[in-house]
């Protein structure tokens, strides 16, 4: 089948071609409002029942429920629908196709899974539906700044597994990383360059900080690795502080990101960040500081004897593809799925270019990951 015949591709490059970028990351943005309702008339087109719910002004969840004829347990297929910003695109929202890639801004992440996921439902329901249970396909809003879709969706819905179409290759993701972001503050004097002993300088005494949190970061890279998601880390991501040449800075601001491993504390970062302060002001009585965490996402493991991946690998390689046990050092919307007790996976199309000018996602694959969930759905549900 043709791109331009396949019903999957159509609608990826319908999908592409919405400009959904997350109103939370650049101010004013066009936001979910419109791609929500692409995804709408799609369900109804397939014959799925339709469930709308405004997580946030203009801001809609949308999800397709396929009941199969008998009770039976549900499988849910979630990705979501908002993009990152498309700052250096010429054409971000013009899908273009070169060399068996679709180029545009979301092409990989994840508008390739969405259409899978949803061209996977149209083919089960044109192709007599379901014996039991139910498939339900959520599209969430806002995973690119806080998940505000996920948390309002799984206060609604529960299923016995999902599967989150992330970009993995097509292989299947049983974890991934989570992350921690800290903000710390370090004090001083103003005052006049020429005069040091009237002055303090706050940016110096963050210099000691970013040391001993280069230590932490050391440290975590020599202990054993977990088998998938490796080590975890930290790196500095903003620093500002100091007003002009000729004065002692009062303030100096961090932020940091520390990302964590599936068992690690809540407040990992914070407790350490917390140490080094302690530390210093031991150190020296003068040394003023303090932190606080601003947000975090937990790390995500599915339970190591849940069938889930075993069944999405055999569905995978049924219809071509070469699956691999991996894990994922981004963060993902599964960790919530899980949170609320839905053993999760990751598995979606591949591609090149996340969050940046040339993002495009591999046209065969977006067929191949929809093959793939259309034979788990078939297997899992039967």
């Amino acid at each position: 089948m043709s791109d331009q015949t396949d019903p999957t591709i159509r609608l990826l490059e319908d999908l592409v071609a919405i400009d959904s970028v997350n109103p939370s990351l650049v101010p004013n943005a066009r936001g979910e409002a419109d791609i929500a309702r692409r995804i709408a008339a799609e369900c109804v087109s397939a014959r799925l029942a339709v469930d709308i719910v405004e997580v946030a002004p203009g801001r809609p969840n949308v999800v397709g429920i396929l009941e199969g004829r008998t009770p039976g347990p549900a499988l849910m297929f979630c990705g979501h629908v908002d993009t990152v910003g498309v700052t250096g695109m010429d054409a971000p929202f013009r899908p273009a196709h070169r060399d068996g890639r679709l180029y545009g801004r979301g092409a990989q992440d994840m508008k390739g899974g969405l259409a899978a996921m949803l061209g996977a439902a149209r083919v089960i329901a044109e192709g007599g539906g379901l014996s039991r249970g139910a498939l339900i396909v959520a599209a969430v809003v806002d995973e690119e700044h806080a998940s505000l879709g996920a948390e309002a969706l799984v206060e609604r819905w529960r299923a016995d597994a999902a599967v989150v179409t992330e970009p993995t290759d097509l292989d299947v993701a049983i974890a991934h990383k989570g992350f921690q972001w800290v903000e710390i503050e370090t004090r001083g004097r103003t005052a006049h360059g020429s005069r040091p002993a009237d002055g303090r300088d706050a940016i110096l005494r963050m210099g000691r900080v970013l040391s001993r949190l280069e230590g932490i970061d050391r440290q975590l890279q020599a202990q054993p690795a977990h088998p998938l998601l490796g080590n975890a880390s930290l790196h500095a991501s903003i620093i500002a502080g100091g007003t002009e040449w000729s004065s002692y800075p009062d303030r100096c601001l961090l932020h940091m990101e520390r990302r964590t491993l599936p068992g690690e504390a809540a407040d990992a970062a914070l407790q350490e960040s917390q140490a080094v302060l302690d530390r210093l002001r031991r150190e020296d009585w003068e040394f003023e500081a303090s932190t606080r965490l601003m947000f975090g996402r937990g790390a995500y493991e599915i339970d190591p004897a849940h069938t889930l991946p075993a069944m999405l690998m055999g569905a995978a390689t049924s219809v071509g593809c070469q699956p691999r046990r991996v894990g994922m050092t981004f963060w993902s919307d599964a960790a919530i799925l899980g949170a609320a007790g839905i053993p999760s996976v990751l598995f979606g199309p591949g591609g090149e270019g996340l969050h940046s000018p040339g993002e495009y996602v591999l046209v065969e694959d977006v067929r191949r990951c929809r093959d793939a969930l259309v034979a788990l759905a078939r297997e899992f549900l039967r």
